[in-house]
């Protein structure tokens, strides 16, 4: 089975319900949000989105808004971001907490967000220097002008039409010179004049810091874009494109495009026929030269029918596309991983649909058995995405979110929900010593799912009637969690030590698919990715996390 496959998959069930609706929905963010180079381009991919669009129209936004924030949620498709983006404010903040974009693909796609939408990003931590100078050229930040009035008036003024600010190199907006305006425009002469003083002012400051530190200079070229919407004049030349590129584009006719279809390509151009997935190659400037991808539709008005052009879209051929990242071993691992997921989607989707009984009745038997192999399917999914998940750790590709957390509410909490397991067997978890100050620079969810992969993992581990002690301590630039291992973990972990041979313990409570081993090594990628440490001392465990202190708790609100 291929991607498409699946897509169609999903596309071609009948939407029946609420409750199909909402599976769809989810179905089509999982397979949308995979990156470009992996999803590719086509109509299967194009009806995907437009099923997309008319669910998010039935679907209420608290919903879309919940799934968008579950844990394995992750966004790495720019053109779904996008789209997402233009949604309800919940919805949109949810498509940029889940986001997880190049820096190339960062430095392309917010210059073509919603001004509200770029708001929301003002809050994440962590964009390379390249994408953060970018966000403060276009005035995204929590820092501002005196006047809050201005970013609500800049917009009001582009609707109107008025010439006084033009977008230059990067999206950034520039004050032109212009005539003065007339008294009823004081108020708005007034805020653009802030804004002018507050750029003029910044600059040197901008200038000798980039001078200082090179590796926060923006970048001189722009990010290689992977599509080009675009629209011709009736003569077939390009006189509007979607992109930063438009400049290098523009004028440029249809019928000088060259490659292997070009003949067809020509016949289609000179008889206005619809141009479907012909094969062009661009020359010019870097960004842009190599082999496209072409599909284009001409365009009527009037009642005549009079021929005003063609609209279209270029698509960068997928070997293009991905020839960067067909070294990368890496990433060879993550597709792997998602060609793994489209046999185990595809039976997911259909064990639910005879579980529900979506297409009419079934026998009992049958939607037992269907429910077991949907939860197991549930659970190799799980799997899977943990896998990718060490995969990104390791290779520095994922941070975990910085934020504010209260470690030893947070631990305290976990042992509570764990006490439903733990009674029944006996095992205890005890917090000795607990330092009500630990608190850490982590994102809340980040730090629970941490902490719950490592207190259910051992806890699990631990033989019937044995208690596990556990205590925070803070210290000046850190804070640490300190649990005690089992003894007959303490005795498996020195002979994998010493044999050099992997840890094997009995899957026990969260240890997931692959095992104790495996859950330690993702702690320990998870702990190491937000600034912290996971470290094995004699007969115990300490987990190190970055402390928050209290002069940045008091500048995280600012």
């Amino acid at each position: 089975m291929h991607f498409d496959d699946r897509l169609a998959t999903v596309l071609a069930i009948p939407l029946t319900g609420p409750a199909i609706a909402r599976i769809q929905y989810r179905q089509l963010l999982d397979l949308l949000s995979q990156p470009l180079d992996l999803l590719g381009t086509g109509p299967t991919v194009d009806a995907a989105m437009v099923r997309l669009g008319e669910l998010s129209s039935q679907i209420p936004a608290a919903e879309r808004e919940a799934i968008l924030r579950e844990p394995t949620m992750r966004l790495s498709n720019p053109d779904l971001l996008s789209r997402l983006a233009a949604e309800e404010p919940g919805v949109a903040s949810a498509s940029f907490a889940a986001s997880d974009l190049s820096d190339a693909e960062w430095l392309e796609l917010i210059p073509a967000l919603p001004i509200r939408a770029r708001g929301m990003l003002r809050h994440r931590r962590d964009f390379s220097p390249a994408v953060a100078a970018l966000l403060d050229r276009l005035g995204i930040a929590d820092r501002g002008l005196a006047d809050s009035s201005a970013s609500q008036s800049i917009p009001e003024r582009e609707r109107m039409g008025r010439p006084e600010l033009s977008v230059i190199e990067g999206g950034a907006a520039a004050v032109a010179p212009a005539p003065a305006p007339p008294a009823e425009e004081a108020g708005i002469g007034a805020i653009v004049r802030k804004i002018q003083a507050f750029r003029n002012a910044r600059a040197p400051a901008e200038a000798a810091e980039q001078q200082d530190h090179p590796a926060r200079r923006a970048p001189a070229r722009h990010a290689l874009p992977l599509s080009l919407d675009f629209i011709t004049d009736a003569d077939g030349r390009i006189d509007w494109v979607d992109n930063a590129m438009a400049p290098a584009l523009i004028g440029t006719s249809l019928l000088s495009l060259q490659g292997k279809t070009a003949p067809h390509l020509t016949a289609a151009v000179r008889h206005r026929q619809p141009i479907r997935d012909q094969d062009v190659t661009l020359d010019g400037a870097p960004e842009l030269k190599g082999r496209w991808r072409l599909d284009a539709l001409p365009r009527f008005a009037g009642a005549q029918g009079r021929f005003t052009g063609y609209a279209g879209r270029l698509r960068r051929d997928r070997r293009d596309a991905s020839s960067a990242r067909a070294s990368d071993p890496a990433d060879r691992m993550r597709q792997v991983l998602h060609e793994l997921r489209t046999p185990a989607n595809a039976i997911q989707i259909s064990a639910e649909i005879i579980q529900q009984q979506l297409y009419g009745p079934a026998p009992h038997e049958y939607r037992a058995l269907a429910a077991a192999i949907a939860g197991d399917t549930a659970q190799i999914l799980a799997g899977f995405e943990e896998l990718d998940r060490l995969v990104r750790l390791e290779t520095g590709v994922l941070r975990l979110a910085a934020g504010e957390c209260d470690l030893a509410r947070l631990v305290a909490e976990t042992v509570n929900r764990l006490q439903a397991w733990t009674g029944q067997r006996g095992t205890h978890i005890r917090l000795e010593a607990v330092d009500e100050h630990a608190m850490t620079r982590l994102d809340s969810e980040e730090a629970e799912r941490l902490v719950w992969r490592l207190l259910a993992s051992l806890v699990g581990a631990a033989a019937q009637d044995e208690t596990l002690n556990v205590t925070i301590q803070s210290a000046a630039i850190d804070v640490a969690m300190i649990i005690d291992l089992p003894p007959a973990l303490v005795q498996r972990l020195d002979e994998a030590d010493s044999n050099g041979h992997p840890l094997e313990v009995a899957r026990s409570l969260s240890s997931g698919m692959f095992g104790l081993g495996f859950t330690l090594r993702l702690a320990a990628a998870e702990a190491s990715a937000a600034g912290g440490l996971l470290e094995r001392r004699g007969a115990c465990f300490r987990l190190i996390l970055p402390r928050l202190t209290p002069a940045a708790a008091r500048h995280t609100h600012l």
